[in-house]
């Protein structure tokens, strides 16, 4: 029996594993953002907590984010799954249930990839604060702008353009740490590509192909962002 060929392999006809590496993708896509977005509103906070909040809550928010930035980002995964499913399962025997029920393996995921990027963008968002200059503030403070307007349209729009480069940074961080979630039974881009290697013999083509399909999402993904940094910067004179 002949091997497929390479073109075979990645095409979307019988026998050809282009949809399912699609799919894979997708899922790795959906992943990665739904834990970008966890992590936004965490590190919103956190960095609310270090700036403003009292000693206690700059306590609690200066050990969270030592704690998730000094363990792995697999540990974080297990913990949430096994945690979780040990947590549902003592929930249904409570409620008269029998064996072992599972935590969702995309909800964990999720949360597990969200809780780690919300510890480095906790850091990005107190730094990009930092920046404004404080003239600005003061500036709209002297206008009269009542506390909301005052962030609404001076304090969000200039920490949003500083945190913008470092929003990069973790958002690529985030792409890669989707791979990790496969241990989940999350079927995502790299499992697909180790269920097709195993499946045809062919793990080299199938790891180039996900490989391309990594890159082409992170340099998609970084060309919006770097509009999204111009965008913000217009006006902006540029030393």
């Amino acid at each position: 029996m002949n091997q497929p060929s390479f073109l075979d392999v990645i095409s979307f006809g019988p026998g050809g594993w282009g949809a399912a590496l699609l799919t894979g993708a997708v899922m790795t896509i959906l992943i990665a953002l739904s834990g970008f977005m966890i992590g936004s509103v965490i590190g919103t906070f956190g960095a609310w907590a270090k700036i403003s909040g009292g000693r206690t809550i700059r306590v609690l928010a200066d050990g969270y984010t030592t704690v998730l930035r000094g363990i792995p980002d697999l540990l974080v995964i297990y913990l949430f799954y096994f945690g979780g499913s040990a947590a549902v399962t003592a929930i249904g025997r409570f409620l008269g249930s029998e064996g072992f029920i599972g935590f969702p393996g995309f909800l964990a995921g999720a949360l597990a990839v969200g809780i780690t990027s919300g510890a480095q963008q906790t850091e990005v968002y107190r730094g990009a604060f930092r920046a404004v200059h404080r003239g600005e503030i003061e500036a709209a403070i002297a206008c009269g702008m009542s506390r909301p307007l005052r962030f609404r349209r001076i304090i969000a729009p200039l920490t949003l353009r500083h945190a913008l480069p470092g929003m990069g940074n973790v958002w690529q961080v985030v792409l890669k740490e989707s791979a990790l979630v496969s241990i989940t039974g999350v079927v995502e881009l790299l499992r697909q590509a180790q269920i097709g290697a195993g499946s045809t013999g062919m793990p080299f083509n199938f790891y180039i192909v996900a490989g391309g399909i990594y890159l082409m999402i992170s340099t998609l993904s970084g060309a919006v962002l770097q509009r999204s940094e111009r965008h913000f910067s217009r006006g902006v004179r540029r030393g």
